[in-house]
């Protein structure tokens, strides 16, 4: 990765050998739910759903955050999208959120404490738990643990296996 590429992403960090589905039996992403809780769940995206993050200094940047990559360490220029905060306080009144990236969490984990300080998301999910599907990081929305029917996706573009494209809002 070079100090000078704009973007940073799900796929800034991408190693160069695929990591492998865990073997044995399936298991949940979630813990279950509590049989009271009736809220649906809604995964939302990271990169530039909720933020964009560049490694060129921003003068107006939200947050900036040192990420370690190969043994240097390099400041992550975030910016919030607009009424982020104001979206994720009502999502998180009626829905179970869930952040769920193909980024790194050694990236994605800092972001998400400074975006999120009020704990709207219940879990956060990494590039660990997508699934490798041709040549990408996917969401196997199926691994949750939750009905599939009462699972929303909000994300910028197509980040999930196309079979969940019914549970997606994009902006």
């Amino acid at each position: 990765m070079k100090k000078d590429e704009p973007a940073v992403g799900a796929t800034t960090f991408q190693n160069t050998t695929p990591s492998t589905p865990p073997t044995g039996p399936r298991h949940h992403l979630l813990l279950p739910k509590a049989p009271t809780d009736k809220k649906k769940c809604v995964v939302i995206d990271l990169d530039e759903t909720l933020v964009h993050s560049s490694f060129k200094p921003v003068v107006n940047a939200d947050f900036i955050v040192p990420v370690e990559i190969e043994g240097v360490i390099h400041q992550v220029y975030v910016l919030k999208r607009p009424y982020c905060d104001e979206f994720l306080h009502r999502m998180g009144e009626m829905f179970e959120c869930i952040l769920f990236t193909a980024s790194l969490a050694k990236y994605a984990d800092p972001v998400a404490d400074l975006l999120d300080p009020h704990n709207t998301f219940s879990t956060r999910l990494f590039r660990e738990s997508c699934v490798f599907h041709r040549g990408n990081y996917v969401k196997d929305l199926s691994r949750l643990g939750r009905d599939i029917r009462k699972v929303g996706h909000y994300r910028q573009f197509s980040t999930s296996l196309h079979i969940y494209q019914d549970n997606a809002v994009s902006d």
